[in-house]
């Protein structure tokens, strides 16, 4: 900053412009002459003026404030783009776990590290429809998968689906399965998958809003490369505000 250059005062001049003047009024001991001196020279009562001048405290935290704002949006910049992403919920296909207008926070990291796992609740790009879709994952690569009503089997034995407990039993409890009863939008596999087999680089999955859910049973497996990240917290609204677990 301009103001912050050293403008080296001319030394000679300023002190040395009458040393006999000043010899005798030092050995008269004339303080008027001496207070005239003081308050006439703007750049004598400085004791630092043929030093640099340092910054002022205020130019020093304006300093601090542009670089910790800097790094900031540079942490800012890393997290939304590489590590999370916020997604809204849209649509009803994964209640009641996740209701529609919801917000989340997506890990887009982990997969990076790790494969996707059973459970698992994911955010997926569909290229066909233009659009990215929330859903559980189900099959794993290598596994054969069957839905029948409100079971699902994986290579023969029934999963145990926690999060959906209470669901199923407040429908068996009405008389009606939670699942549709629409052949090719409730089981697996159907006329519109007939294989059952997880392909290496696939995954099968599901909304938890069985009845009212496009996923694998009509969109077939998802190829492990379009998953976007995990769905991890839910931030909005506050008052759902919570981690998600898997």
């Amino acid at each position: 900053m301009e103001h912050l250059r050293n403008n080296k005062p001319n030394e000679s001049a300023e002190l040395g412009t009458n040393p006999v003047a000043d010899e005798q009024a030092i050995n008269n001991d004339q303080p008027d002459q001496l207070h005239e001196t003081h308050s006439g020279d703007s750049d004598s009562g400085n004791p630092s003026s043929g030093e640099p001048k340092k910054p002022s405290r205020a130019g020093n935290e304006i300093t601090e404030w542009i670089k910790a704002l800097a790094i900031a949006g540079l942490l800012v910049f890393v997290i939304r783009w590489l590590l999370v992403s916020p997604f809204i919920v849209d649509g009803p296909s994964m209640q009641p776990n996740f209701w529609d207008r919801e917000r989340i926070i997506v890990n887009k990291i982990l997969y990076d590290i790790r494969q996707p796992e059973r459970g698992e609740v994911i955010v997926f790009h569909v290229p066909d429809e233009g659009r990215d879709f929330i859903k559980r994952v189900i099959g794993l690569p290598g596994e054969t998968v069957k839905v029948e009503g409100d079971t699902i089997y994986i290579n023969g034995k029934p999963l145990e689906e926690n999060y959906l407990k209470d669901a199923h039993e407040k429908a068996h409890a009405a008389g009606v399965l939670y699942n549709s009863n629409e052949p090719d939008r409730s089981n697996f596999p159907n006329s519109r998958n007939p294989d059952g087999l997880v392909p290496e680089g696939m995954l099968f999955v599901m909304g938890d809003n069985r009845s009212n859910s496009e996923d694998s049973r009509m969109i077939g497996f998802i190829p492990v490369e379009r998953i976007i990240g995990r769905a991890d917290l839910i931030f909005w609204p506050i008052k759902d505000f919570s981690f998600i677990s898997h």
